[in-house]
């Protein structure tokens, strides 16, 4: 097997980082996890607050705080610098009434015919409200004085710690927001997106400045469509097209881009993660710093910074499924993976964007990426299907991997196919009482075993409804049951919504990784909604949580 490697080279497109702010914070997030200890200590919070004054002036009144003998701040002096010189991070985002919020929108869920669940649904709609934002005027004005960049439009927060938008969050905040009626909502989340293509390129990871090194899964195609098939905007499609066709360019040219000759000597082109970077995330790096602490020369800490990076850009930040050695976050080899979900995620831009194209009266752009989602289907088909197995799995293009790893398809049988993934699902030891889980090992790491992500079980949920099987819609319906029940038990124990789910048991709440469970939280309700939309709660159905097994 063949191939052929792109260069670590950064990606056309500018790369923007506040570097001196950048550094400066970074300066500041260790000097008080060594002053202040690390009970408590979120190395985020630290690149998240603004400057008072210049850099300057701020810098130099750091740099003359009064020290012990062996160089650390006194804690005292170190309280009173970040009181007079730096503002929360809270500040930068302010609340925005959300102009299409309604306390019972109509039409809203019409197949939930259960009171106790109808109420618990209008309350996650409510969460909407608790979640909008805008960008302080002070942002505005003095942009130069935090990472906060200036968006122009409303945006959903996830909640607790992630006070600023998030990529690949946004889908399932947009597919909860349609099922609410907030369509303007949704689109002021896609035309921040889009404002973020055109000054960097690609979609940054989030609306920080430290995130412009990376992107995130590539749902932005999926939203705009999503949007269109709701309220019929035109105009929204044909503002898009130019931002999604210089993504779909970021994510297959440059170091995105992977080809590959298969054991029939066909070519295919498929995507990878691939940060541009090489140093420790800001946003975590007391915590990067560490973990490469055991690490011999520079060149091995900056290829394991670059597989952090490179992981956080998957969203599954972080996993075993990237690591060689599940106990050995050093081990990361992101980069050396061709993932399975990214490509379909590609595939999905493709298709949407021939459809979109198509819809604004641009055939040729229509007719192109026809062709090219067909070529990736065939790709996907070639590479990542295993037959035997009934499953899609990542491609390892490095020495551990085998030409026996590989299935050739040809022309699969839809059918098959479909009848394969739901055995093979149902006998992964993947399926517990309170949903899908994110792995079968249990590292510590968070998208692991036992926690169950919102996203992953939304979009395995759609894929089996969609399939157009009964067994499958079956299945489908069952995890999304399992699903929304834990969901609400945790809701009623402790009056909110969780970023994971411990999926061992119903009402459960997810924990590991590198920082505490958060909640509120935008994707966790959107896909509540979602669920409910597609599968209505009969008003016999009982909401509470049940004593059973695995799904059979």
């Amino acid at each position: 097997m063949a191939l052929s490697r792109p260069p670590s080279i950064s990606c056309s497109g500018p790369l923007k980082l506040s570097t001196p702010l950048i550094s400066f914070l970074e300066r500041l997030q260790q000097a008080a996890l060594d002053t202040f200890g690390d009970t408590n200590f979120d190395p985020k919070f630290y690149v998240d607050l603004s400057l008072k004054f210049d850099l300057t002036t701020t810098e130099n009144a750091f740099n003359k705080l009064p020290k012990y003998v062996n160089g650390s701040l006194t804690r005292k002096a170190l309280k009173n610098f970040i009181e007079k010189y730096l503002d929360s991070p809270m500040d930068g985002l302010v609340y925005a009434e959300p102009v299409d919020f309604v306390q019972v929108p109509i039409g809203f869920l019409p197949k939930v015919k259960n009171p106790k669940v109808r109420a618990w649904a209008l309350e996650v709609h409510s969460l909407w409200k608790n979640l909008s934002r805008k960008v302080a005027g002070s942002v505005l004005k003095h942009p130069e004085l935090q990472t906060l960049l200036p968006l122009a439009e409303p945006v959903i927060i996830p909640g607790s710690r992630f006070g600023e938008v998030y990529y690949w969050d946004s889908y399932w905040v947009i597919r909860g927001l349609l099922v609410s009626k907030m369509y303007e909502t949704a689109k002021a989340i896609v035309s921040n997106l889009l404002s973020l293509i055109d000054e960097y390129g690609y979609v940054l990871n989030g609306a920080r400045a430290y995130y412009s090194n990376r992107s995130q899964p590539p749902l932005l195609s999926a939203m705009v469509y999503e949007i269109y098939k709701r309220t019929g905007d035109i105009e929204l499609v044909r503002r898009s097209l130019p931002a999604l066709l210089k993504e779909h360019h970021f994510w297959n040219s440059g170091i995105h881009a992977v080809t590959i000759k298969d054991s029939q000597a066909c070519t295919h082109t498929l995507s990878r993660y691939y940060a541009m970077w090489d140093k420790p995330r800001p946003e975590s790096a007391t915590t990067d710093r560490e973990s490469a602490s055991k690490l011999l020369n520079a060149s091995e800490k900056q290829r394991f910074y670059r597989e952090l990076a490179s992981t956080a850009e998957s969203g599954w930040d972080f996993s075993s499924r990237w690591m060689r050695n599940s106990s050995d976050l050093t081990t990361l080899a992101t980069t050396s993976i061709l993932p399975v979900d990214l490509n379909a995620f590609i595939l999905r831009m493709e298709i949407d964007i021939a459809f979109l194209a198509k819809a604004v009266g641009d055939s040729r752009t229509s007719e192109h990426y026809t062709k090219a989602s067909k070529a990736r289907k065939k790709a996907i088909d070639c590479l990542f299907w295993n037959p035997k197995m009934g499953q899609w799995f990542d491609y390892w293009f490095n020495d551990t991997c085998n030409a026996d790893q590989l299935w050739k398809v040809g022309n699969q049988n839809h059918g098959k196919v479909v009848e394969d993934v739901v055995s093979s699902l149902q006998a992964s030891g993947l399926l517990c009482p309170a949903g899908i889980a994110t792995s079968l090992t249990n590292s510590g790491e968070q998208w692991d075993f036992p926690n169950g992500w919102a996203p992953v079980q939304h979009m395995i949920v759609e894929g089996l409804a969609m399939s157009g099987s009964k067994e499958a819609r079956s299945l489908a319906e069952d995890i999304a049951v399992r699903w929304i029940r834990t969901n609400y038990a945790a809701y009623n124990k402790t009056g909110t919504m969780h970023e994971k789910y411990d999926v061992e048991a119903c009402g459960a709440i997810g924990s590991g990784g590198e920082y505490k469970p958060q909640t509120g939280f935008g994707w966790t309700n959107g896909v509540v909604l979602a669920l409910l939309e597609e599968f209505g709660w009969p008003e016999e159905r009982s909401i509470d949580c049940l004593c059973h097994s695995n799904i059979k």
